[in-house]
């Protein structure tokens, strides 16, 4: 977190992590390149940097949409996660490379207009076969604008979390549109199946990571809770709850996050203010709860973040008895103030 806000805050881990994302991009585009050389050595500058930028692009796209469902499935992923807006504005700055040169190559050298050109040039648009596969690819290339400008927290808290994450879900039409794009311009003007091969085998991998993760989390939305008392819902073994973290229990459609700290038991909303990241899955550091997404804090007794920060979550009624945890899921009011129980 930052009281201020920065262009960019480059600790340690995020300069390891941006000069991982440059250090590949470059290996990557000289290695098409010289690939190219070796087996095509009739090839065009402008071709080359065209076809190797899309490639580039469409495999990092691939990486950052599974870095979501991967994080649901394993907590080892986090790490990937903190920095993918990095990863998503250097995919952004690739693809206008790539969209840059092919409007030179084939839109700019005439009397028309390049951004006319582009959608002109080719009017089959009842055509599936022969569709202008470029208009595609530059309505996903507006989407992936307006995210990487807006990717900044500045964005964030000037939009409100909630229309933030809006504008960033589009990210999946987006994906759609570059994966038509891609088809249709394989069909129209590659004989060689590969592309197509590897387009279905990204598309089939990411709906089996977004199935595999959504199946985990319905199913522990759905788990029931037969033990009431007073009020209180009878959710685990004191014990089931390690030091320092937490488990999350849904009730009445409500995420709950019970934390361990301290010899005592405190339930806060499980739901981050920032992003809307999962505050049961991260861990208390410096007596704060830490969300695992982007390191947003809160103090376990009152959801309170520690000041000069002022975002606030829920707190609930949690208490013990004989060795068992009940949790009340009627919510106070964020920021209040509650004792907690104390573990015997």
């Amino acid at each position: 977190m930052g009281a201020s806000y920065s262009a960019v805050g480059w600790n340690r881990q995020k300069k390891i992590y941006d000069w991982f994302i440059f250090g590949f991009c470059v290996l990557y585009l000289a290695t098409f390149v010289v690939l190219t050389a070796i087996f095509n050595p009739d090839y065009t500058f402008e071709t080359v940097l065209i076809r190797a930028t899309s490639t580039l692009a469409v495999l990092m796209l691939h990486v950052i949409l599974s870095i979501g469902p991967l994080t649901r499935i394993n907590k080892k992923s986090l790490p990937l996660l903190y920095n993918r807006r990095h990863l998503g504005v250097t995919m952004f700055c690739i693809i206008l490379i790539h969209g840059a040169f092919g409007m030179l190559q084939f839109h700019a050298l005439g009397n028309v207009n390049p951004f006319v050109s582009l959608f002109i040039s080719n009017t089959d648009y009842g055509s599936l076969a022969d569709f202008p596969f470029q208009a595609l690819g530059f309505f996903a290339l507006l989407i992936f604008f307006l995210m990487a400008i807006t990717s900044h927290d500045f964005w964030l808290h000037n939009l409100s979390p909630k229309v933030w994450k809006t504008l960033h879900m589009f990210v999946y039409p987006a994906y759609f549109l570059v994966v038509m794009h891609v088809m249709l311009g394989v069909i129209q003007y590659e004989t060689n199946p590969v592309f197509i091969i590897v387009m279905i085998a990204g598309a089939i991998t990411l709906i089996t990571l977004h199935l595999i993760a959504g199946l985990k989390e319905v199913k522990k939305d759905n788990i029931e809770y037969k033990l009431k008392q007073d009020g209180f819902v009878f959710v685990c073994g004191v014990n089931e709850i390690e030091e320092s973290r937490a488990k999350i229990f849904c009730i009445d459609k409500e995420r709950i996050a019970v934390y361990r700290n301290e010899n005592k038991l405190y339930a806060i909303h499980n739901v981050c203010k920032h992003q809307g990241g999962p505050l049961g899955e991260g861990k208390i550091l410096d007596g704060c709860i830490t969300c695992p997404w982007h390191g947003y804090q809160y103090l376990p007794q009152n959801g309170q973040s520690p000041p000069p920060f002022k975002e606030m979550v829920n707190t609930y009624d949690v208490k013990i008895t004989d060795g068992k945890v009940w949790l009340n899921p009627n919510a106070y009011a964020e920021g209040t103030e509650r004792s907690g129980a104390l573990i015997e």
